[in-house]
């Protein structure tokens, strides 16, 4: 063989191998490396991964909500369940034993606050990515527990002296008062005002339209027709006419109740107009003292005449029920705690169909539970039982 056949036969074998597949070649290395080699080698098949489930972003948002909430509620009910105790604990005037002693145990208060939620989050780290809703599965259980709690008589006691001690002079004149109707409840004539009540079931609809027309207490309103005409409509010798012996009514009030009834002119002798009148002249009096109700009725009692409450308040400089009573000479300064234990009657008629004499018993503590119409309730006080009382 000449050498340029042996050239032409190299350059074929050259042009052999560079067109030569890469599958080809890398199978004939496979097979000059051998099988252990091969193996090593050849790709592996890629198993078959499960395209995973994605979470719907508003379950995480829902778990998140749902445990705050529940946590807050838990929170605010012990807050004041645990401030109620300490203003009872360290109640009094001292610097050192009372001040201080309070303002200490507020800051231990809120110290182990931040440590209890430190230790939840701890938890909850460690809990969460094992079991997502234990976490606010835990707190819906706290806030039911707390939520439990909080309809218990010692929680409302606990709102009581709370409320104490925000409310301050306020709240103690408040808390006064409202002993005061109770006694006057003591005091009452059961027979005879159970007898008066029964009088006043033909009014007891009327009385209640004309209280929801102006937004006033029904109860109260019944006990203003007690006190005023003892529910035996009638003209009396100063003028006051119908079941609410009214006399001289607000210009302003006549116009709301003739608005309210639908009528060109108020009769006053017609019953339903003026219970009307009555409720107007009510609510006209409870806006001029912002709502207090001691005093609304105190100027429902005193009426327009002379300015009426407003002037002689601002004569004394008298600015609640208890620091105008000195100032009001002749005027009847008992009618608000009249008024109220007469409402207080009517309630208790209503819910047990009978008067409960106040002092037998545990009634004194059923009927404070009970509360006084238009008055936040009172728990009753936590005085040990004494039968020689």
């Amino acid at each position: 063989m000449g050498l340029d056949e042996v050239q032409r036969l190299q350059r074929r074998a050259i042009a052999t191998r560079a067109v030569t597949p890469p599958v080809t070649r890398r199978r004939s290395t496979l097979r000059s490396l051998g099988p252990r080699s091969a193996a090593t080698l050849s790709p592996r098949p890629r198993p078959r991964q499960r395209r995973a489930q994605r979470t719907p972003a508003w379950i995480p948002l829902l778990r998140a909500a749902t445990e705050a909430a529940a946590l807050l509620t838990a929170a605010l009910i012990g807050i004041i369940a645990a401030l109620g105790r300490l203003s009872q604990w360290f109640s009094g005037a001292e610097l050192w034993s009372n001040l201080v002693a309070f303002a200490a145990a507020v800051l231990a208060l809120c110290i182990g606050t931040g440590v209890v939620l430190r230790v939840w989050i701890a938890l909850r780290q460690w809990i969460g990515p094992r079991l997502r809703w234990l976490p606010p599965t835990a707190a819906i259980g706290i806030a039911a527990l707390a939520g439990w709690w909080a309809l218990q008589p010692g929680f409302h006691r606990e709102v009581d002296n709370l409320r104490t001690l925000v409310g301050g002079p306020a709240e103690a004149e408040r808390v006064a008062i409202a002993h005061q109707v109770y006694a006057a409840y003591r005091r009452s004539d059961l027979a005879q005002l159970r007898r008066t009540l029964e009088r006043g079931e033909v009014y007891e609809a009327t009385v209640h339209a004309a209280a929801a027309a102006f937004g006033v207490d029904p109860e109260v309103l019944m006990g203003v027709g007690v006190v005023e005409s003892s529910f035996n409509p009638r003209t009396s010798k100063d003028g006051g006419r119908g079941v609410f012996q009214i006399t001289s009514p607000p210009a302003p009030a006549l116009g709301d109740a003739r608005r309210e009834l639908g009528a060109e002119r108020v009769d006053l002798l017609n019953q339903r107009h003026n219970a009307y009148v009555a409720a107007a002249t009510l609510r006209r009096y409870l806006d001029a003292m912002n709502g207090d109700l001691f005093l609304g009725l105190l100027a429902y009692n005193i009426g327009p005449r002379n300015g009426g409450l407003v002037s002689i308040m601002g004569q004394y400089g008298a600015r609640d029920f208890v620091t105008i009573q000195p100032y009001l000479q002749n005027l009847p300064r008992d009618y608000p705690i009249r008024v109220l234990s007469a409402a207080l009657a009517y309630r208790l008629w209503r819910a047990q169909g009978r008067l409960p004499r106040y002092e037998d018993g545990e009634n004194a503590r059923r009927i404070q539970n009970l509360g006084i119409p238009g008055l936040p309730l009172l728990s009753a006080p936590r005085i040990a039982a004494d039968p020689s009382l």
